[in-house]
């Protein structure tokens, strides 16, 4: 059965583009590892997404309505659906010595900061650098190679999903929670309390799950410190 509006999903993909083959993202660390996209402590997983929420590219999210679960798809998203056409007014010259004086040795590829916008440097020569203003996949026709691993039923599982989305480098079986009298109740394990950005990933989650679960009026997180254990002689 063909996906719907608001469906909880977990999909996998590769992501390419058409023209070159070239990988630039994907859900599975077997595919990082051989197109040189893994990095350490990157987590490699299915990624959630809520269709119609445009937590993908719009193009994806609209074909995500005509997949079923299980059966890999493949998704071709023209430029102008994806990172839009390549603008030539947003390719220029600028004199080697202006990078230089920063501090930048620029390399072919490179992407750099200039004048607080980034660019990706395309050629040098003659004391000057042709710096290339254009997302890097702009004017770009994308394959997404797309599996759908699961359709999320249940309430539990869904929050489950929310609070992990939000905290992915903890394990989601070890968030406890409980939903009682239109209040849920999530208990923080201890190896979270301490996590960079963690005050911003609960409300993130509370703000996620008052839209998602409009029943649920409050949301409250439970930090327990527990004394340690005597030593026993």
């Amino acid at each position: 059965m063909a996906l719907q509006k608001g469906d909880f999903i977990l999909i996998d993909y590769v992501a390419k583009v058409k023209e070159t083959e070239e990988v630039f993202d994907t859900t599975l660390e077997d595919v990082a590892k051989k197109e040189r996209l893994y990095k350490e402590g990157e987590i490699f997983e299915p990624k959630l997404v809520i269709v119609g929420e445009g937590w993908v590219l719009k193009a994806l999210d609209e074909a995500l309505t005509t997949m079923d679960v299980g059966k890999p798809t493949t998704v071709e998203i023209p430029p102008e659906k994806a990172f839009g056409p390549r603008d030539p007014e947003k390719v220029k010259r600028v004199p080697l010595k202006q990078l230089t004086s920063r501090g930048i040795t620029p390399a072919i590829g490179m992407r750099l900061e200039y004048d607080g916008k980034i660019a990706i440097v395309r050629s040098i020569g003659a004391g000057r650098v042709l710096l290339d203003f254009n997302p890097p996949l702009a004017g770009k026709t994308l394959l997404y190679e797309v599996t759908v691993k699961k359709k999320l039923e249940t309430q539990e599982d869904k929050i489950a999903a929310l609070i992990h989305r939000r905290i992915p480098s903890i394990e989601a079986e070890k968030f406890k929670f409980k939903v009682e009298n239109n209040t849920l109740t999530i208990e923080v394990p201890e190896e979270a309390f301490y996590l960079e950005g963690i005050q911003v990933a609960k409300r993130g989650i509370a703000i996620d799950i008052q839209k998602f679960f409009p029943e649920i009026t409050a949301v409250k997180f439970m930090e327990t410190f527990k004394a340690p254990e005597p030593k026993t002689k």
